[in-house]
């Protein structure tokens, strides 16, 4: 009983100097943040995120306007899942090993990002020929991906552990601002701009491009210039001296794949599970923004896909501007409920959030394919809000609690080639699938992200959460 009690209080005192050095560490470098400073801090998010918004929305139309197939769209969009495989874990590796007195760790990042993100945004409604556009979506991907990468490690930087979840779920906030923005402005500028270039892209779309390029570089420049970031520990410091003193070069590049592929290699088992999950979310997603448009044109205003000229006519772009206005309205949703889900997650586990949140998607997209009218359909979007707020946050309040500190850049990377691996893998099989097994009908394409997303929230299960309650309580600064 003694040996017990003993070995009880033990426990219980190492548990105690855990944490008590958890709060120096937080006293030091992790001072608690208002509301406001966590905002302004995210708000860079928000012109990433209308970037991303005119991809879902606005880059297949365009494709579509300049003549191509509904057969061809996922290998049209494979410059999303290969910038993202190849630069983001690269870009969290350097993140890691930066640090500039004057500009910081993952600040240089956001600005390349953001800089490359308006340049092509801004060109994009000028392209004549698919491969232009092509061209112009590896362009701004790369750029998006620049940008956004650091995004995740600035977060787990700054904050302290009681304060990740709000976090996290203000780039959900800001992620269903942006793209909402960015879907009801083409229904917007479509209300405004009549006639189209000889290429046949509508004027209506180049508003929404010209906004998007203002949006990306102005709002990272607000968070840039109201947010410090921490200083690098003694420790850290140390690291970054002896990476410096090993070099650039092709061997720099080697080293960091290397130290990629170590991570890989070492990552934790939750992650490891989580990356299943992300399979089936990512690879739904995609299915959705690629078929939204002509699933809604097909079921609702009689769309004929099998028509070579289907995109020029009034039928298709009564779709694309209804889709934009179903993608707008999924993401108030998403802004709406991102810091209601910070604090379910924090109540009843962020697993059991993330679950049921696809399972809410899996209802809407569900239905939305066979309602041939417009209010009905706002109301199946409830549910992919929910679902893409919790995408955008919630798993990475798990994954931050699995991950080393001096890690979080890499892992970060990693944890984005988890969702582009999906989407690399739907673009390269869903062609077929769509043939094959689908029967060349968009609206079942919605209906089977529908059932993806469900099997995502079954496979959440399957995850440990780790216990939030060990993570040190910092202080106000």
């Amino acid at each position: 009983m003694n040996q017990e009690s003993d070995a009880g209080s033990a426990a219980f005192e190492e548990r105690e100097q855990i944490v008590a050095a958890g709060e120096a560490v937080d006293r030091e470098h992790k001072p608690m943040m208002s509301t406001a400073q966590i905002l302004l801090m995210n708000f860079g998010f928000f012109g990433i995120q209308y970037s991303f918004g005119m991809q879902q929305t606005a880059v297949n139309p365009v494709y579509q306007y300049l003549g191509a197939d509904p057969d061809s769209l996922p290998l049209l969009n494979l410059a999303g899942p290969i910038t993202g495989l190849l630069i983001q874990p690269m870009i969290g590796a350097l993140s890691d090993r930066t640090w500039s007195d004057r500009w910081g760790r993952r600040k240089p990042y956001f600005i390349i990002g953001a800089i490359g993100c308006a340049i092509c945004l801004f060109l994009f409604p000028f392209v004549t020929a698919v491969w232009m556009a092509v061209l112009l979506l590896w362009l701004l991907d790369a750029s998006n991906n620049t940008a956004m990468e650091p995004y995740r490690a600035f977060i787990a930087d700054k904050l302290p552990n009681n304060q990740l979840a709000k976090g996290f779920l203000a780039q959900s906030f800001f992620t269903g601002l942006g793209i909402t923005l960015a879907n009801f402005s083409l229904s917007f500028f479509r209300l405004i701009l009549d006639g189209a270039t000889e290429a046949g892209i509508p004027y209506w779309v180049f508003g929404a491009f010209m906004v998007g390029s203002v949006c990306a570089i102005a709002s990272v420049l607000v968070s840039v210039l109201t947010t410090d970031e921490l200083p690098p520990t003694p420790e850290e410091k140390a690291e970054l001296e002896r990476l410096r003193a090993e070099g650039g070069g092709l061997g720099a590049v080697g080293r960091f794949l290397k130290n990629i592929g170590v991570a890989i290699i070492e990552m934790p088992v939750g992650l490891r599970k989580l990356a299943l999950v992300y399979l089936f979310q990512w690879y739904a997603m995609n299915v959705y923004w690629q078929y939204v448009a002509i699933a809604i044109g097909s079921g609702a205003f009689g769309l004929d896909t099998t028509q070579a000229d289907y995109a020029q006519t009034t039928a298709y772009d009564n779709a694309v501007a209804l889709a934009g206005r179903l993608n707008g309205t999924y993401n108030i949703v998403t802004f709406l409920v991102a810091f209601a889900l910070a604090a379910l997650a924090r109540r009843h586990g962020a697993k059991w959030v993330h679950a049921v949140s696809l399972w809410c998607a899996t209802v809407g997209l569900l239905i939305l394919p066979h309602l041939t009218s417009e209010i009905p359909m706002y109301a199946t979007m409830i549910g992919l809000g929910i679902a893409w707020a919790s995408i955008m946050g919630v798993p990475y309040i798990m994954a931050v609690r699995m991950i080393p500190r001096e890690k979080y850049g890499v892992y970060m990377g990693i944890i984005n080639m988890m969702i582009v691996v999906p989407q690399l893998l739907q673009t390269l099989s869903f062609g077929w699938i769509y043939q094959h097994l689908l029967g060349d009908d968009p609206e079942n394409a919605v209906m089977l992200a529908g059932i993806l997303l469900g099997l995502g929230g079954i496979a959440m299960l399957w995850i440990r959460e780790p216990r939030p309650e060990l993570d040190p309580k910092p202080i106000a600064a």
